[in-house]
């Protein structure tokens, strides 16, 4: 399981996100946390329709999107979205 976090350089939610989301994946060893800054992966970014940061995506182990948060999610509402995508 992935969770993608689109950041960029001036984003102060980023820093919750990050926590947020090293939490998760403390409780949960097998989610992998990829962060994409959108000004260097700028293709990847307007592929994903990102408009804010930080979004987090959460995709299953087939690759399906099973969240998508714009913001701060925390740590239970990334939980949830895991135990579903199971």
């Amino acid at each position: 399981m992935i969770a993608e976090l689109y950041t960029s350089a001036f984003c102060g939610p980023c820093h919750a996100t990050r926590a947020v989301l090293a939490e998760a994946s403390r409780l949960v060893p097998a989610l992998e946390v990829r962060e994409l800054d959108v000004v260097r992966h700028e293709e990847r970014a307007v592929a994903e329709s990102i408009r804010n940061t930080p979004t987090v995506i959460l995709r299953d182990d087939a690759g399906a999107q099973v969240l998508r948060a714009e913001g701060v999610p925390t740590v239970p509402q990334v939980l949830q979205a895991v135990a579903a995508a199971l």
